[in-house]
C-alpha cells in the first residue's frame, strides 16, 4: 500500500518519546534526509538538485526542536508551528492554526499537510492533518507499544495503533529503520529517507536520519 509521508509519535518501553518522519516518494525518491543539531531537512540528493523546480514541495525541514518540544511535517510548515510554540502559543493551536493558514499544498495531487508535536514530560502528543475535504487535529495518550501517525494518502486520518515494534526502539537511529520498515511500517511501499527524535537518558531530545537500504 503507497500512502505517501507518514509523521509518526510513540513511546518506548523505557518511557522514553519518540517522533518520527518518514519520506515515500513515487515522483521523486531521490531525496535524502539531512540532520542539524535542532532540525532536520529533506534535501534533493546530489545530482537531482533541479527537482526542486520541478516541485518547489519536496524540499522542507522535517523535524524542528523547541526547548522539551519535537515537531514533525512534511513541509514548509513544521517551522511556523515550532515558532508559534516557541512564542509560547499552546501547541495544539500552533498546529491547527498553521494547519488551517497554510492549507493542503495545492500541487497536482491536492497533498495533504501533516504534522505531529510531542512534549518531553508530557504524556500527550500531538497529530494533525489538513486535506481539501478536512482538518483535523487529535490528541492521543502517549503509551508504551502503540503508535501514532497520519499519512498524506489513504491512511489520511490521525490513528492509534497497537504496535510492539515500537517498543524495541532504542535510539534515533533505530527509530528511523523502524518507521522506514518495521511493525505498521512495514506494510508501507516505497520508503526513501527518513528522520526522527528520540528522547535521551539527559532529558533531551537527539536527531537522526537514515536512508532506505532495501
Amino acid at each position: 500500500m503507497y500512502v505517501g509521508r507518514i509523521v509518526a509519535l510513540g513511546r518506548k518501553q523505557d518511557g522514553k518519546l519518540a517522533a518520527m518522519y518518514r519520506v515515500s516518494s513515487r515522483s521523486f525518491p531521490n531525496r535524502q534526509a539531512v540532520a542539524h543539531p535542532r532540525a532536520a531537512a529533506i534535501v534533493p540528493k546530489p545530482g537531482f538538485e533541479g527537482d526542486v523546480f520541478k516541485n518547489p514541495y519536496i524540499a522542507y525541514n522535517c523535524l524542528r526542536l523547541i526547548g522539551d518540544c519535537a515537531v514533525a511535517g512534511n513541509g514548509s510548515h513544521t517551522d511556523p508551528v515550532a515558532e508559534k510554540i516557541e512564542s509560547g502559543m499552546p501547541a495544539r493551536d500552533a498546529l491547527a492554526s498553521v494547519l488551517l493558514a497554510m492549507d493542503y499544498e495545492h500541487d497536482s495531487l491536492d497533498t495533504p499537510r501533516i504534522a505531529a508535536v510531542a512534549r518531553i514530560g508530557d504524556d500527550r502528543g500531538l497529530v494533525g492533518i489538513v486535506r481539501r475535504d478536512a482538518l483535523l487535529v487529535r490528541e492521543f495518550e502517549l503509551v508504551p507499544g502503540r503508535v501514532f501517525y497520519v499519512c498524506t494518502y489513504d491512511h489520511d486520518e490521525p490513528t492509534a495503533a497497537e504496535d510492539s515494534g515500537m517498543l524495541a526502539v532504542g535510539d534515533a537511529g533505530q527509530a528511523c529503520e523502524y518507521v522506514l520498515g518495521g511493525g505498521i511500517f512495514a506494510e508501507f511501499e516505497r520508503p526513501v529517507t527518513a528522520a526522527c527524535a528520540v528522547a535521551s537518558a539527559e532529558g533531551a531530545f537527539e536527531i537522526a536520519t537514515r536512508e532506505f537500504a532495501g
